[in-house]
């Protein structure tokens, strides 16, 4: 099967883009001010359209849930996948340190290689690396930034460490 794009307009943070395939999200891009971009999912239809609908609506703010969304989650190895899975169950609202997510996963003490995980998640919202804190502070969120990702905190109503 094809691999479908869609972008998507999310009033007040941009256009992101998602790929879809059979029916699962393989990657996401979180909306960003582009210049020349597509404003709106145009012609989007069945899931597509149906998850276009949730972005929007979590973006403006609404309790959206997209932990059932399916999503490609077959990584190089099997201790991204436990991350992966791991960080899927956090829920909104809450947040986890970087070590905490490796102990979720099964590794206790691999906190930077669940920060390197962080560093390349392709599913971001549906893979909620927004979720994951440094001990002492937010921590990064690679080009989007740390004041990107404390505004989705605060979209969530995250209390932030």
């Amino acid at each position: 099967m094809a691999v479908t794009q869609v972008a998507y307009q999310a009033e007040g943070w941009g256009v992101g883009e998602l790929w879809l395939e059979d029916g699962r999200v393989v990657w996401h891009e979180l909306p960003w001010p582009r210049a020349g971009a597509p404003a709106r999912a145009g012609g989007a239809l069945g899931f597509a359209a149906e998850l276009v609908g949730r972005l929007q609506a979590y973006f403006a703010g609404e309790a959206v849930t997209l932990a059932d969304v399916p999503v490609d989650l077959e990584y190089e190895t099997p201790f991204l996948e436990r991350c992966a899975r791991a960080l899927r169950e956090v829920p909104r609202g809450d947040v986890v340190t970087y070590g905490e997510l490796a102990a979720l996963a099964g590794a206790p003490g691999a906190a930077r290689a669940a920060g390197s995980f962080c560093a390349r998640n392709r599913l971001g919202l549906f893979v909620p690396c927004h979720r994951v804190v440094a001990v002492g502070g937010l921590g990064s969120y690679g080009s989007f930034g740390v004041a990107y990702k404390r505004r989705l905190l605060e979209l969530e109503g995250a209390s932030l460490r």
